[in-house]
């Protein structure tokens, strides 16, 4: 039977959720902590945490031993009722972890694809699956939704992978579904950047954000836009492919779906750091070590990481006049290896570029946050359906 506003039953489901996001973000609590921050009566947190102690939602997890007065029980989540799979792919590797409903993560697995054909995509997903969920010492049934996070977007009008030609084997008309039917438990698929986002809005530094930008910087140049709190994917899902932006400093590209590049990339790209350095007489392997080269070498460096910053700031320049966000953060590893300094320069740059002038952080996600926003993904899902109340969903 429905319910209306202001009965018993919706009331309860909303105190529910209320003493749930408490106790995620802020537990382990006790009965009167929890009273004190949701406002309800000793009685009624008495009720709820019996109510959500029987629904196995939570669990008693020590006392306050060590404070004055007589000690009190805490209570926190309870995880291990509910654990979701994360996967990163990229080119050369699928990582992959798996984490229980409190976001603690308790496996990990990381599957080299070097040189791989097209052939055996599903197999390599489930190995990676299986792998992060065995160290878990779980089984692959036991968990509740897998988010992936790959280059480029799926095309929800077509079910395809656009804007990625680099990765070998995601291109197959029904990969999602062959996907879905064999991993056999709720599956999402979104673009990296994208997740690196959500990692970035959920326990990051646009988490007091609804509107915002991530530029993305390593062999590729990409960015996510959330806009008033949601993502915005596009109508084909290329929402944020900035690689294919024309700027001024580079030729115009013709057929860029065919080169997989754009003038963007050719100018803030990995191959074009690279060569920036080189030019200066900074030889490294990788566009992450020019740049971090670059911070220890006075002169040449310094003109490396001018010009790295003024290229990155065009590209900014024509985001922000059309997005105008309120953040940027900026992320990737060739962009994060310049650090505070690059940061700086790109927003002394971009002040004389743009009207706007959007605050630029670096990345409070140091370590894998693809990954990371895969899981935050899965949990976010996860956790409205294992709760099942009528309260405010996570966002």
């Amino acid at each position: 039977m429905a319910t209306t506003p202001g009965t018993p039953r919706l009331l309860r489901a909303m105190n529910d959720r209320a003493a749930l996001d408490l106790l995620l973000s802020q537990g382990p609590l006790s009965r009167t902590t929890l009273g004190n921050l949701t406002g309800l009566s000793k009685p009624t947190a008495s009720q709820l945490l019996a109510r959500l102690e029987a629904a196995r939602l939570v669990r008693p997890s020590g006392t306050t031993a060590g404070r004055p007065g007589p000690n009190a029980q805490l209570y926190e989540i309870n995880g291990d009722i509910a654990y979701v799979g994360g996967l990163d792919v990229t080119p050369t590797r699928i990582r992959a972890a798996v984490a229980d409903l409190t976001g603690n993560v308790v496996g990990h697995y990381e599957l080299a694809t070097p040189g791989r054909s097209a052939k055996g995509t599903v197999d390599r997903v489930v190995k990676a699956i299986e792998g992060a969920a065995g160290e878990a010492g779980l089984s692959r049934e036991r968990l509740h939704r897998v988010s992936i996070g790959t280059p480029g977007g799926f095309d929800p009008t077509t079910g395809r992978l656009r804007y990625a030609t680099h990765l070998p084997g995601w291109h197959a008309p029904h990969l999602l579904d062959e996907l879905a039917a064999t991993i056999a438990v709720p599956l999402e698929v979104e673009n990296d950047v994208n997740l690196a986002a959500i990692a970035e809005q959920r326990i990051g530094h646009a988490r007091q954000h609804g509107n915002f930008v991530l530029l993305w910087g390593e062999e590729g140049i990409g960015a996510a836009i959330v806009i008033n709190g949601r993502l915005h994917r596009g109508a084909t899902g290329g929402a944020g492919e900035v690689a294919f932006l024309p700027l001024p400093g580079t030729p115009l590209v013709r057929n860029v779906g065919r080169n997989n590049a754009g003038g963007f990339q050719e100018l803030a790209g990995g191959e074009p750091v690279l060569e920036l350095a080189r030019s200066h007489g900074l030889k490294a392997r990788t566009p992450e070590a020019a740049i971090a080269l670059a911070l220890q070498t006075e002169g040449a460096g310094d003109d490396v990481l001018n010009e790295f910053a003024h290229r990155l700031a065009v590209g900014l320049a024509a985001i922000v006049a059309v997005v105008d966000p309120e953040l940027i953060v900026l992320a990737g590893g060739v962009i994060t290896a310049g650090g505070e300094r690059l940061r700086g320069l790109v927003q002394d740059e971009l002040a004389d570029l743009a009207v706007p002038r959007p605050q630029l952080l670096m990345t409070a996600i140091s370590t894998d946050p693809v990954l990371s926003g895969a899981l935050q993904s899965a949990l976010s899902t996860t956790r409205d359906e294992v709760f099942d109340t009528a309260g405010p969903p996570i966002t």
